[in-house]
């Protein structure tokens, strides 16, 4: 099924092995900080489903914290996060659900080397993040942060595959989503100067550095809609890899509102040898989903067309066991280093950083003179 690899030292061949979805061996108690719509739908459910115990919750207001403590069992609810944290367990692992400008407040607050998964983005600005890193340094936080994308089960499915030389070299990773985002649900975003990137295509810029590594050169353009009073919600983005030759794409409409018929929500990867491509149900008539579909094709095997390749799981809430279990599988020392770790996932925000830059550059004008 897989062809000769011409350069096996490229990192699509050589994932992570923190990526496949082997769970831990010991889970660790669970201290959640935050008790919103993110913790509820995907945090909560997610640990539900792998078995990984939840000490307690925390949240300012007691309401939410005390209702979600309720309905899976979380023996404790606070209002008060030192309070929570003063009553964690010695070997507690603390899950950051909170807006990035919360986050250095409450990373000051946790036991110096204390283990924490963090929520993406690691800030609104890259200063934000530079602060984040700090704190995590100074105290020696084991910090990771949530790119959950990176272990949704049709991604790790398809990075197996291709890791396995079947699709050969990739030479094209489109990411394309053109749907209708109701941003609504999440008012704190409607006031920000920058949404679009740093909330959503944030996700995708990570996953392409999990499969490609570092880019090195962004360009972008991103822009508002002319009868909504957010920030940017259109996107379109390219990573340069040196002389690799290589397109790596994010185009993103989140302003789609003509219905479900060309709507699109999908990843695609085309190698040498074949392509894999995965539908992204949970965007399509979001947060309702649709269907996940993940399919590959063959170059050498055109008869067949596209097959389906098997998973099991979605997005939401699966990859999020895959990413507070990596954190875990780190400490228990199952995996010898963190994929996560706010030192890579900052350099995602470096890139997040150059799409803004890129953009607000108003690219390259046209020799029209010349």
């Amino acid at each position: 099924m897989s062809e000769p690899l011409t350069n096996p030292g490229l990192p699509e061949f050589r994932p992570h092995p923190g990526y496949t979805l082997t769970p831990p061996r010991d889970p660790r108690p669970i201290v959640i900080v935050g008790a919103g719509g993110i913790v509820r739908d995907a945090h909560l459910p997610a640990y539900a489903k792998a078995g990984f115990p939840v000490a307690s919750i925390v949240d300012r207001r007691p309401e939410p914290a005390r209702a979600l403590a309720d309905r899976y069992g979380i023996a404790q609810a606070f209002s008060d996060v030192a309070e929570a944290i003063a009553a964690a367990p010695a070997d507690a692992v603390f899950d950051l659900a909170l807006p990035p400008e919360a986050h250095v407040e409450v990373l000051e607050l946790l036991p110096d080397g204390a283990p924490v998964l963090i929520q993406k983005p690691l800030g609104n600005h890259l200063p934000d993040g530079v602060r984040t890193r700090e704190v995590c340094r100074r105290k020696g936080l084991v910090a990771a942060v949530n790119t959950q994308l990176r272990f949704a089960p049709y991604v790790a499915a398809a990075r197996e595959l291709i890791a396995s030389g079947a699709i050969g070299e990739l030479y094209d990773m489109e990411i394309r989503v053109c749907v209708q985002t109701p941003w609504e649900m999440f008012p704190y975003v409607l006031d920000l100067d920058r949404l679009e990137i740093n909330m959503h295509s944030v996700h995708y810029l990570d996953l392409i550095r999990s499969f490609l590594g570092d880019p090195t050169g962004v360009s972008a353009v991103t822009v508002r809609h002319p009868r909504k009073t957010h920030a940017n919600s259109r996107s379109d983005i390219a990573l340069q890899y040196g002389g690799r030759p290589v397109r790596a794409v994010v185009s993103t409409n989140h302003d789609h509102v003509f219905g479900p018929r060309y709507q699109d929500s999908f990843i695609k990867w085309e190698g040498t040898g074949g392509a894999v491509r995965a539908q992204m149900g949970l965007l399509l008539d979001y947060p309702t989903g649709g269907r996940d579909v993940l399919e590959y094709a063959l170059a050498d095997e055109p008869e067949a067309g596209w097959r389906p390749l098997p998973f099991t799981g979605s997005w939401f809430p699966d990859a999020f066991i895959g990413s507070m279990g990596v954190l875990h599988r780190y400490l228990e020392g199952s995996v010898d280093s963190l994929p996560t770790s706010v030192e890579d996932v900052f350099r995602t925000m470096a890139v997040v950083e150059a799409a803004y830059r890129s953009a607000e550059s108003g690219g390259e004008p046209p020799p029209y003179d010349a």
